[in-house]
């Protein structure tokens, strides 16, 4: 499988980590060798409930006896839909009281985009610097890492940035700015975390100006930081919020909300203002709202933050330097990229899967489920340790 996998499936870095997978379960990633790996990542923060929970697996077997794909999104009433959206809107706060569901969060961040232009009749759209919302046109018009940029220009139009919680920089914002985006916890950037007020403030601007604030919430969002939602720990409510990854419980889905006025927009003057054809397919609609359900019916959400303390205690080494996030979105930093190349490399070969973030090169993603157990996160975490251990040995013998 891992040769027809290289030959035949179109690659995205020139050494993929190349795990053959045989099944998944929980925790747990198994390969076609038999080996049980116990998985820190999820996916990329995408599976929120583990692998195969039983109530997706369930919501899944279910539709999948109904009906699948019947018409193009918005034109036929479909339940699991219909239920989902209703079930965001009553754990939003207002005015987010409306939702398009699409495929993915860089396709919810394209419409957003499109949403705040067609609101306010402007075109600049501000962006931070060192962020990450996908990788669409218009997503990737928000980043302004040039080394990723550049083979693709032209990119979108009437961009620019400024500097995450930089609050000198928000007088960039002005009365031609349509939208200012930005991710509710920096990504890529290595999980930053807004400083004090910095939200609000940046609220507070788009207001005084009449520009919308749009919170990607694509990493952070559906409990993995002790709310549904991150920007429920910063007293801020954003106009749009675009979300993803965690939604569909391991089910390609991506959704936008905002209030009713704004997204009404998009029915008329044109027409179609966004269409998809797959977005609100029924079969991950209903994975979707099992797992909305699964997070907001149980404590999982209230138990990430203690998880996270769990983490933080049992994760102290000399090569970590720090520890960024909040509940179940960490980023552990490393005394240098070379050491978290070496523990990514060693805990796959100890059965411990890891990942890496896009711009800190330092940095090791610690984003397991939210089901994870105790016993697992010591289990884990005991294998980092030992492994970083035994880089601080070979150094010192160097």
């Amino acid at each position: 499988m891992r040769k027809d996998f290289l030959k035949y499936q179109a690659q995205t870095t020139p050494h993929p980590l190349a795990l053959e997978v045989s099944h998944a379960k929980g925790s747990y990633i198994i390969t076609t060798d038999g080996k049980e790996h116990l998985d820190f990542v999820a996916g990329v923060s995408a599976c929120s409930l583990g692998h195969s929970h039983p109530r997706v697996v369930a919501a899944i077997k279910s539709q999948a006896d109904k009906y699948l794909h019947v018409m193009v999104y918005g034109e036929y009433a479909q339940q699991p839909a219909v239920a989902l959206a209703r079930l965001l809107s009553e754990h939003l706060p207002d005015p987010l009281s409306k939702t398009y569901l699409v495929n993915s969060g860089t396709e919810a961040i394209e419409g957003a985009m499109k949403l705040a232009r067609r609101a306010t009749n402007r075109s600049k759209i501000i962006a931070a610097k060192k962020a990450y919302h996908g990788n669409t046109m218009g997503s990737l018009s928000l980043m302004d890492f040039e080394e990723r940029v550049k083979p693709f220009r032209p990119l979108v139009g009437d961009i620019s940035f400024i500097e995450f919680n930089n609050e000198a920089d928000l007088l960039k914002i002005s009365e031609r700015t349509a939208a200012v985006i930005l991710e509710t916890i920096q990504g890529g950037a290595g999980f930053i975390m807004p400083e004090g007020d910095y939200l609000k403030k940046v609220k507070q601007r788009c207001e005084e100006v009449g520009a919308l604030l749009i919170l990607d919430e694509i990493q952070p969002g559906f409990g993995r930081t002790g709310k549904l939602f991150g920007f429920e720990n910063f007293g801020v409510v954003p106009d749009i919020v675009a979300m993803g990854k965690g939604m569909g419980g391991g089910l390609p889905i991506g959704a936008f909300s905002a209030s009713e006025d704004l997204m009404d927009l998009l029915m008329d003057n044109p027409k179609l203002g966004h269409i998809t054809t797959f977005g609100g397919n029924p079969l991950i609609a209903a994975a979707a709202l099992a797992t909305l359900q699964e997070i907001t019916e149980t404590g999982l959400m209230e138990d990430s933050l203690r998880k996270e303390n769990l983490f933080r205690k049992n994760l102290q080494h000399p090569l970590i330097e720090e520890i960024r996030g909040k509940g179940l979105m960490l980023a552990l930093i490393l005394k240098s990229a070379e050491i978290a190349d070496k523990l990514v490399l060693r805990a796959k070969e100890n059965q411990l899967i890891l990942f890496w973030l896009l711009y800190e090169k330092r940095a090791v993603r610690l984003t397991p489920p939210l089901t994870i157990s105790d016993e697992e996160i010591l289990k884990g975490c005991g294998i980092i340790v030992d492994i970083l251990t035994e880089i601080e040995k070979e150094d010192k013998e160097c």
